[in-house]
C-alpha cells in the first residue's frame, strides 16, 4: 500500500530532515516546507522512518487535502475519506489539530465535526450503530490554514524525540532530535574526539555515540503503527533485524561528557547503559573551566547555561567569557547552542557561521567555529556598538 508521508520538524531541520531521507533511506521524492517534509513510499518506508530518523518529530501519513470553509463542507469531505482503508470497526481514534487564518476558526468544533464524520462513515461501512473504540490506538491530526484542510494519521505515537533511554533528565533537557542535528550539520561520524563540557543528561555525547555506531534511534521503543490491522506484523520486526544488524560493533569513537553536577554525570551514565553505548562515552565530573580546553583537539558540542531556565544571564555569560579565554585560539571545532543573543560578545571572537534552530519554545543561536584559530576573528565591540545598545 502506498502513502504519502509528511515529517513535522523543528524550524530550521527541514533540510536535515530531508537529507536522512534522500541519503540515507534512499527515497527520491522528497519536499521539504516550513516546519515540514514530504515523500511517499510503503509499509516498509513507513518502519525505516519510525526507526532511523533522527531528526524528524514524527512520522505522519497525509490522507486527504481539501477546502472547507463552512462546517459542512468539512463534514462531507472528511466523510469522503475511505477511512476503511485505515481501521477497522474496533480501532481507537482520538481527534486533535489546530487552524490558523481560517474561516473555521473554533479547534473544538473542527475535532467534533472531524470525529462525527468519521464515526458516520465507519458505521454504515460495517453496519454497526456504536463504535467500542477498544482496539489499537490511531490518532488522527487535521491542520486548517486559510481554509486548506489536511488529515493526518499519526504513524509515531509517542514524538521521536523520545528515543526510550531518557527516562529522567536533568533540569533543562536538550531535546535529543536537536542534539542529533548539531552532530549532523557538523557532519561528525566519529572519526575525532568529541567532547560535551555541559552534558546535563548526557544527550549529546549519547546521539554521537549512536551514530557512530549507527545505532538506530528507535531501537529501544515503539510504535503506534506496530499494532495498526493495515500493517503487516512482519514488517516493522524485519525493520529492526535490519537495523540491529546494521550496528557497527567494531566503533571505537572517543567521546567525553562532563558536568559540574555529580548528579548530572551520574545521570547521563544511567542512560548511556539504557541506550546500549556505555562502552562508547565517558563521563566526568569536572568545571567546563577547568578543562585544558586550549590543548585539545577534535570538536566540542555545548549547550551551555543561557540563562532562561538555569543560571541567571549574568552568570551565563560569564561562563562564555571564560569558554573564550580556554578555546578560543583553541584548535577545537566548536559549536554552541544558545539563546543569548551576545554569545560572541562574551566568547570574544565572531562566528565562522550561525545558524537558528529551537530548542523547544525557545529560540537559538548554533555559533559555529570551525576555522583554524590564526583565521579566527577576535570580536571588536566598537564595530557592533549600535547592536548592543552601547
Amino acid at each position: 500500500m502506498q502513502f504519502e508521508f509528511c515529517c513535522p520538524t523543528l524550524f530550521g531541520l527541514e533540510g536535515i530532515v530531508a537529507d536522512e531521507l534522500r541519503f540515507e533511506g534512499k527515497i527520491e521524492d522528497v519536499r521539504a516546507e516550513n516546519g515540514r517534509v514530504f515523500f511517499s513510499g510503503d509499509e516498509h518506508t513507513l518502519a525505516w522512518a519510525n526507526l532511523h530518523l533522527r531528526c524528524a518529530e514524527r512520522v505522519l501519513i497525509r490522507v486527504a487535502s481539501f477546502r472547507a470553509s463552512t462546517f459542512t463542507e468539512l463534514f462531507d469531505r472528511v466523510r469522503e475519506v475511505r477511512w476503511e482503508d485505515y481501521m477497522d470497526a474496533h480501532t481507537a481514534f482520538p481527534v486533535k489539530g489546530w487552524s490558523l487564518e481560517s474561516q473555521l476558526f473554533s479547534v473544538p468544533t473542527c475535532q467534533k465535526m472531524v470525529k462525527k464524520a468519521i464515526v458516520s462513515r465507519l458505521s454504515d461501512t460495517y453496519g454497526i450503530s456504536w463504535l467500542p473504540e477498544d482496539g489499537a490506538s490511531m490518532q488522527i491530526q487535521f491542520s486548517i490554514h486559510r481554509d486548506q484542510c489536511d488529515l493526518f494519521l499519526d504513524t509515531s505515537g509517542s514524538g521521536l524525540h523520545k528515543r526510550g533511554y531518557r527516562a529522567n533528565s536533568n533540569a533543562a533537557p536538550l531535546r535529543e532530535t536537536l542534539a542529533a542535528t548539531m552532530i549532523k550539520i557538523a557532519r561528525w561520524r566519529g572519526r575525532d574526539p568529541l567532547i560535551d563540557p555541559f552534558c546535563g543528561s548526557g544527550t549529546i555525547p549519547i546521539e554521537a555515540a549512536m551514530i557512530a555506531s549507527n545505532r538506530a534511534p528507535g531501537l529501544m521503543r515503539s510504535f503506534d503503527a506496530e499494532k495498526w490491522p493495515m500493517i503487516p506484523s512482519n514488517v516493522c520486526q524485519q525493520a529492526r533485524e535490519e537495523a540491529l544488524d546494521a550496528i557497527r560493533t567494531d566503533a571505537e569513537p572517543v567521546i567525553v561528557g562532563c558536568d559540574i553536577d555529580p548528579a548530572c554525570t551520574e545521570l547521563s551514565r544511567e542512560n548511556a547503559q539504557k541506550a546500549g553505548v556505555a562502552s562508547l562515552v565517558s563521563f566526568g565530573t569536572r568545571d567546563a573551566l577547568s578543562l585544558e580546553l586550549d590543548a585539545m583537539h577534535g570538536v566540542l558540542f555545548a549547550n551551555p547555561p543561557y540563562g532562561e531556565r538555569l543560571l541567571d544571564r549574568q552568570t551565563a555569560e560569564q561562563i562564555y567569557t571564560g569558554l573564550g579565554r580556554l578555546a578560543g585560539r583553541s584548535a577545537l571545532r566548536q559549536y554552541y547552542l544558545t539563546s543569548d543573543p551576545d554569545f560572541e560578545k562574551c566568547y570574544g571572537y565572531c562566528a565562522d557561521k550561525k545558524r537558528k534552530l529551537y530548542n523547544g519554545m525557545i529560540k537559538c543561536d548554533l555559533y559555529m567555529y570551525f576555522k583554524s584559530p590564526a583565521e579566527r576573528k577576535i570580536y571588536k565591540i566598537s564595530q557592533n556598538s549600535r547592536r548592543f545598545g552601547s
